[in-house]
């Protein structure tokens, strides 16, 4: 049986998923030891990416070529709108956040931000499915693992659960889904371009964990 296209991406781009959903910010989470502080700056770094990745995905319905990708991306865009954007308003209300205070212009941020959006900008409708299937498939798996041990922050618990949630999981699956569509008798080539494209943004993801740190 043939190699699907995400099989490929995910053996050609093991050693960054492995590190990506192995990041100390993972595992902080998974020990119950992720600090207020880091929590917080990771909240509004991300924050800041969502309502990014509302364009990014808004290129992506302009550019689907069916009704059927059209429906499902608008899908996407409500649940970020709706859903994501009112977890941050929630949270940062609760804990007194002014997402203002914060500098969300550091590289590690920046790059992540316009690096994403400029995939989706310019690049083909199965460009973006590739990245964001990259950011989205990874952020699945490390949450549903992640969601199995206890958190004493109920706020962090949330947005675990958030992504580890089926909601969430039948997005990724949708994504990778599309690529393996897409993949079927794909140049390899292009298949090789598609796997650089998800081994740049787990390379972007590892950098923007990285940032809260700093």
């Amino acid at each position: 049986m043939a190699e699907s296209l995400c099989e490929q991406i995910m053996r050609e781009n093991k050693d960054v998923f492995v590190a990506m959903v192995g990041h100390r910010f993972v595992e902080d989470i998974k020990a119950d030891r992720l600090s207020k502080d880091v929590f917080e700056r990771y909240l509004v770094f991300e924050g800041a990416f969502v309502d990014t990745a509302i364009s990014i995905f808004a290129f992506a319905v302009a550019k689907a070529k069916t009704i059927d990708q059209k429906r499902w991306l608008i899908g996407v865009l409500n649940a970020l709108a709706n859903q994501q954007i009112a977890y941050f308003e929630k949270t940062f209300a609760e804990r007194d956040i002014d997402a203002a205070a914060f500098d969300t212009s550091i590289p590690e941020v920046t790059a992540f931000r316009e690096d994403m959006l400029a995939i989706a900008r310019d690049g083909e409708y199965i460009d973006t499915i590739a990245a964001m299937f990259a950011a989205e498939w990874m952020y699945w798996i490390w949450s549903r693992e992640a969601a199995r041990h206890p958190m004493s922050d109920p706020l962090m618990k949330e947005w675990v659960d958030l992504h580890a949630h089926e909601d969430f999981a039948a997005q990724a699956r949708w994504l990778k889904a599309e690529l393996d569509a897409a993949g079927e008798g794909m140049s390899a080539e292009e298949r090789s371009r598609l796997s650089g494209i998800f081994r740049r943004t787990q390379l972007l993801e590892i950098a923007f964990h990285d940032a809260p740190y700093l």
